[in-house]
């Protein structure tokens, strides 16, 4: 909750860059590929990441920092700063209760050096990336614009190379100004809601409102990158793997950005070093015999095996040759949909995974390795093959993580919360297909990744939401035509416009929790129930991607009662019980509802989060962490023993 002037909500995000507008002109547009950067004998790489000075504007239109052009010199000579971790959210970081829920401008800063070796090169083009800043970020170097991004969750990064040359050996300036606020048609969407009774609130009031159960943690969450590559370079390279009798084909698209004549060369190489395929030119296909494949976690004895593609750009030029290289890891696998089945590599694929959250304490939604490879061993742990990125796209590192080893991921935008019917018109429509893009620009070429997931739990039974899904989803069709797509429900399938257009069927349900509280005793007679329903109706195979109960740890209770650890162990089994009926039928997949306990807004229906996960936000198993972790390797080693039993 806020106080605030009258210019609040949408009017902080377009009056500031109609603010911006007229002192400086059009914003510039987010063209080109989007790799990740990396080191080689062509690139460098400098991180940013540290402390950085931050001030939150509390002025009553959020306003201030435009009006005095806070970005024309050091933020620290236009007042107070607070020291700042990138990567983090800035609502935990302090004591400042106003700080935890703000709503509105924040402005973060650094001064960097940049190697005199990038300056003086007139050949090298020194590139800034910003990995999130959630929500609307408008971004300058030296006092100059740069660049400009909306959607909190994806890279976007701006050609610096002029700014910083003119100053070689000197600080440079990085500003950014980022703002949280949530609009009908941000993505995820929310409203501002102005309390106008007097005698209830004080002069201009206001409370953000969204239609999600976490807490809209905001400012830079994850890496800030400085990098180079050759002024002739590499821009995107596109993967796509098929198998054809024991060979693995890896089909390839490079573009290159150059005004020369230039040739490029292929090289793939094994785990072992050696080279086991070639190519030339900027489009074409590697052949592979007796391909090691990318297999999923416990579905192999060798899962995630990961070949080496190493791309080179040779450029004549008439100060000599220039060359680029960029390296990419190619898992070779594939994945289909075919009737009640979902394949990965021709064989039957069955998700027992999680959802999780970019949450922890203190760090909010910021990216902490430390914090990643305790996730990622526990549910090595836990047995899960999979999870899907609820409710938002993860840090780049992650899904590299995943490829590594071998964990299967439904990757899903930022749809979240889309209730309001004006979120299903143009505006709303345009942006979600150019986040669509963004995602799968970003994304296409992990071979973790099997399946895009458009939306979590929108109004789906809306009239507009027909055309709406089916535009979205079409779309990432054409962006990507090599993986199914999805959305995930939690409405009646008679009722569903959206669900004719997915390829597998996800449902959320929380039976004996948000309704029919306490009742246990109906939950296998329910879940079966919608399982019917649903194949009946549309002949796909569904995932149950999202089931669970609230469990605060310690608390016991037997017969079980609601929040205790007994109950959300029984609601658990009783699922199990009705998946374990239709598992061997259409049921392709189930993931609990939560991995770990997360932040949320506050409610009387939530203590200090949402308590649904299996475990505590610091990590630590609760009962039914144990409880998963027999069913999940105990299908695990039925899956490995059928599939010996298919090949033997």
């Amino acid at each position: 909750m806020q106080v605030a002037g009258a210019m609040v909500g949408a009017l902080w995000v377009t009056g500031a860059a109609a603010l911006w507008a007229a002192l400086c002109g059009r914003a510039l547009a987010l063209e080109g590929g989007m790799l990740y950067p990396q080191e080689t004998p062509s690139r460098e790489r400098k991180d940013l990441n540290g402390l950085w000075d931050f001030r939150a504007d509390f002025s009553e239109d959020r306003n201030q920092g435009f009006r005095e052009r806070w970005y024309q010199r050091p933020l620290r000579e236009s007042g107070p700063v607070l020291d700042m971790p990138v990567p983090s959210s800035f609502n935990d970081v302090g004591q400042d209760r106003k700080l935890y829920s703000f709503i509105g401008w924040v402005w973060y800063e650094r001064q960097v050096l940049v190697p005199r070796s990038w300056t003086q090169d007139p050949g090298t083009r020194v590139m800034l990336r910003i990995s999130s800043a959630h929500y609307y970020a408008i971004v300058w170097v030296n006092g100059v614009h740069v660049t400009e991004h909306e959607g909190g969750h994806l890279p976007f990064e701006a050609d610096i190379s002029k700014l910083v040359q003119f100053s070689p050996g000197e600080l440079n300036r990085i500003t950014i100004a980022i703002n949280n606020t949530l609009t009908p048609h941000t993505l995820p969407p929310g409203i501002i809601e102005h309390m106008t009774d007097s005698s209830r609130y004080p002069k201009y009031y206001f409370v953000q409102k969204t239609n999600f159960d976490f807490f809209n943690y905001a400012g830079l969450h994850r890496s800030v990158f400085l990098y180079t590559t050759p002024v002739s370079y590499i821009d995107d390279v596109t993967v796509t793997t098929d198998v054809d009798q024991g060979t693995g084909l890896v089909n390839y698209e490079i573009v290159v950005k150059s005004n020369e004549n230039f040739e490029l060369e292929l090289l793939l190489w094994d785990k072992e070093g050696r080279v086991v395929a070639k190519g030339m030119g900027a489009r074409g296909q590697l052949a592979v015999p007796s391909a090691q494949l990318w297999w999923p976690y416990l579905m192999h004895e060798q899962p995630a095996y990961l070949y080496t593609l190493e791309v080179t750009l040779v450029v004549q030029t008439g100060a000599g040759i220039v060359s680029d290289v960029y390296t990419l890891p190619v898992g070779i696998r594939t994945v289909e949909v075919v009737h009640n089945q979902f394949l990965i590599n021709g064989k039957p694929f069955y998700f027992h995974g999680v959802n999780k959250h970019e949450d922890a304490d203190i760090r909010g939604k910021g990216f902490d390795w430390a914090l990643v490879m305790k996730d990622f061993n526990l549910l090595r742990w836990l047995g899960a093959n999979s999870f899907r990125t609820s409710h938002y796209p993860y840090a780049e590192e992650v899904m590299q993580l995943c490829d590594r080893y071998g964990i299967v991921v439904i990757d899903e935008c930022p749809g979240v919360g889309i209730v309001l019917p004006e979120s299903f018109k143009n505006i709303s429509l345009q942006h979600h297909l150019e986040v669509m893009e963004e995602l799968v620009r970003r994304d296409k070429n992990h071979p973790s990744v099997v399946m895009w997931s458009v939306a979590n739990e929108p109004v789906s039974w809306l009239a507009p939401a027909a055309y709406y899904f089916k535009t979205v989803i079409g779309h990432t069709k054409a962006l990507d035509p090599t993986r199914p797509v999805t959305f995930v429900s939690n409405s009646r399938p008679e009722v569903d416009r959206g669900a004719p257009y997915v390829d597998v069927i996800c449902i959320n349900n929380y039976y004996s929790w948000y309704h029919d509280y306490g009742h246990l005793e109906v939950i296998q007679l329910q879940v079966n129930a919608a399982f019917e329903n649903w194949y009946k109706l549309y002949q796909k195979p569904i995932i149950q991607s999202e089931y669970g109960a609230d469990n605060i740890p310690g608390f016991h209770q037997d017969p079980p009662l609601m929040f205790s650890e007994e109950y959300q162990k029984f609601v658990l089994q009783q699922y199990h019980f009705a998946l374990d009926q239709k598992r061997k039928d259409y049921v392709i997949g189930e993931l609990i509802w939560n991995f770990a306990d997360f932040m949320t807004d506050q409610s009387p229906r939530r203590v200090i989060g949402n308590k649904k996960g299996i475990f505590t936000r610091q990590r630590q198993p609760k009962g039914s962490a144990f409880l998963l972790r027999e069913r999940y390797w105990k299908i695990a080693n039925e899956t490995i023993c059928w599939q010996i039993k298919l090949t033997g």
